[in-house]
């Protein structure tokens, strides 16, 4: 699977195991093809809950203050987003509400 979540399991103020078992399920009764990894610490511990969208050839972006329980939807909708586009560069992420003012950094492919 090319298209890949990572959630930092470890951060305070939020339970990244579960809130990546809940991404991880919502994309699959979406048929949406992505790993979802919860990983035990992404050094973004100054704004948790962080969140990671990579794949081969593609931008790969972080996103921390994530709030998992507000921002399923939103995380859904930039992962549809980044599964759209050939080399991961979203122009414009309004569709991903919140999700797109966490956004930390984009580092191109």
């Amino acid at each position: 699977m090319a298209h890949r979540i990572v959630v930092c399991s470890t951060c305070e103020g939020g339970d990244g195991k579960a809130f990546a078992a809940r991404i991880r399920a919502a994309l699959a009764a979406r048929s949406m093809e992505f790993s979802v990894e919860d990983h035990d610490c992404m050094s973004n511990c100054a704004r948790p809950l962080s969140v990671a969208f990579s794949a081969p050839d593609k931008a790969t972006y972080l996103f921390g203050d994530v709030d998992p329980l507000r921002d399923l939807d939103d995380t859904l909708a930039f992962a549809a987003l980044f599964a759209e586009t050939p080399n991961g560069w979203i122009e414009d992420a309004r569709p991903a509400g919140r999700l797109r003012h966490c956004l930390i950094g984009r580092v191109p492919a």
